[in-house]
């Protein structure tokens, strides 16, 4: 029997969701605790990688069950929940479709990319701290000209074994917000110190997100024209593309089915 799993991660502590030869990763831990509490080998599907220190939250993810073997999904929550590590949060596990998939039935996923421009202790973690002045119009401008289809290996990391390189971008924004320390707890901050970028698509590259949102920080600080981006887009490479921001600010934040 086929079950979905939503569960939210810290990436810090992993080498990503992927399974990989050496490091701890979401994938393998999953794996490695439903096999123990199931008594068999049980594979896990996920909705799409994550790079190493990438978090994610309501992540999907699917595991089969061989006929004979009773899988409670409230046991197996409690159970998944008491033992994984504290990075890793399961919210529901329940039955569901055998030709769901949590990667190939998504229609698209979303990731959210945060950063703060005022040193503040309180986003170290999960926010990129950038103290150059910012202009969020221009960058809104060039982030424009990523929706719809295009071919976005300018912002692929170097080697990655994708069979193609196209993708389809439904929303890509940057906005302004308030942290929750500072509208409830009335920490000191103005106006435009915090931002984040939604980017919405069909599917993404190794690496991508992160690469768009250098280029776009190369935009708002005036390193870079708006065309120069649309440009890249058009007819750029990975080494003519803006640096890599830190993995620890970006989250997988909704995958749609």
């Amino acid at each position: 029997m086929r079950f979905t799993l939503r569960l939210s991660y810290n990436g810090a502590p992993f080498c990503g969701w992927q399974l990989q030869k050496t490091g701890t990763s979401v994938q393998s831990e999953l794996q490695k605790t439903l096999s123990m509490l199931l008594g068999c080998d049980i594979s896990v599907t996920g909705a799409g990688r994550t790079d190493a220190g990438v978090n994610a939250v309501n992540y999907i993810a699917h595991f089969d069950v061989p006929d004979g073997i009773q899988a409670d999904p409230e046991f197996l929550k409690y159970k998944l929940n008491a033992i994984l590590p504290k990075a890793i949060a399961i919210h529901e596990i329940a039955p569901t479709d055998g030709d769901f998939h949590a990667r190939f039935s998504a229609v698209s996923r979303e990731y959210r990319y945060f950063l703060h421009r005022k040193k503040d202790p309180f986003m170290e973690n999960f926010s990129y701290f950038c103290v150059y002045p910012l202009d969020i119009d221009r960058m809104n401008r060039a982030a424009a000209m990523l929706i719809g289809e295009h071919d976005f290996k300018c912002f692929e990391k170097t080697g990655g074994n994708n069979l193609t390189s196209l993708c389809t971008v439904y929303e890509a924004k940057w906005e302004y917000y308030s942290p929750a320390h500072v509208s409830l707890m009335g920490y000191t901050a103005e106006s435009g110190d915090y931002l984040v970028f939604t980017i919405r698509a069909n599917r993404f590259l190794r690496n991508m997100v992160r690469a768009i949102v250098g280029s776009l920080i190369d935009v708002g600080r005036g390193k870079r024209e708006t065309e120069w981006f649309g440009n890249l887009i058009m007819n750029g490479s990975r080494s003519d593309a803006g640096e890599s921001v830190p993995g620890k600010a970006l989250f997988l934040s909704e995958v749609s089915y």
